[in-house]
């Protein structure tokens, strides 16, 4: 009889694609530990529907408006931040889009960010990118740096989209028909694909930031205004990277203590 080490090692290499078939063959094992194994099994295909569920649910805005034609999802990374650039991610997904797992940036861990970045590259029908440096930033504003790293991303779409669904925001410029979606990345999956693709690039460069500038903890906080990067600020001072409209009150502090 076969031992059950062997039994949970085919079990726990298996893919989920193919546990059906491996529950059916072991059901009659009355043994405990190939039962409990079974139960794993089972509960890991009932992750699978619920999930399938929830990626349905995501595309309800993508089904609305798939008769319109190339449908782009866009979002951004790096508003709040003291330092780096404002990214904006524009994803066309194919109508059929089956890529489960996707949700908001935020919600996912880094490594399944990186994960679902390489299958988006790999499926979507086109990926843009656009960003806008900290000096331009300064320049124009938060917000118009946005709308402008966005434009920059439609632009490098090929096809061109047919409309936008917008994480909350209707971007000045196009003329494509948008539609703003508030939490549009927790509602749509073309948005969240958007929000990966946008926090997955701009995470990276701040990685590479850290390189060039250490001491900051950019790797960590990856320009947001954390303690430990407060205190970088106060005792070195701005480095070429960070957004001096955003500086004015914590450098003023650090000057009055």
């Amino acid at each position: 009889m076969e031992k059950i080490g062997a039994v949970k090692e085919k079990f726990a290499s298996c893919p989920v694609g193919e546990l059906k078939s491996l529950l059916a063959f072991y059901r009659e094992d009355a043994r405990s530990g190939v039962q409990a194994e079974c139960k794993k099994a089972q509960r890991r295909l009932q992750a699978l529907e619920t999930e399938k569920e929830r990626t349905w649910q995501m595309k309800r805005y993508e089904r609305e408006y798939q008769s319109l034609g190339y449908i782009c999802g866009i979002d951004e990374a790096g508003r709040g931040p003291l330092a780096g650039p404002v990214v904006a991610g524009a994803v066309i997904l194919p109508p059929d889009c089956g890529i489960l797992y996707i949700n908001d940036s935020k919600q996912l861990s880094a490594k399944k960010r990186e994960e679902l970045y390489a299958v988006i590259l790999r499926e979507a029908l086109s990926v843009g990118v656009g960003m806008v440096e900290p000096a331009r930033i300064d320049q124009i504003n938060i917000l118009q740096a946005t709308y402008e790293a966005m434009r920059e991303a439609v632009k490098k779409l090929d096809p061109v989209p047919d409309i936008l669904l917008n994480d909350a925001v209707t971007i000045p410029g196009i003329a494509i028909r948008q539609v703003p979606i508030v939490k549009g990345d927790q509602k749509s999956m073309s948005i969240a694909a958007a929000s990966i693709v946008a926090k997955v690039t701009r995470d990276r460069m701040m990685e590479e930031y850290d390189r060039q500038y250490p001491g900051y903890g950019f790797l960590a906080h990856k320009g947001y205004g954390a303690a430990a990067h407060v205190e970088a600020l106060r005792k070195y001072g701005p480095t070429p990277i960070h957004r001096r409209s955003f500086l004015k009150n914590i450098l003023q502090e650090g000057l009055d203590e």
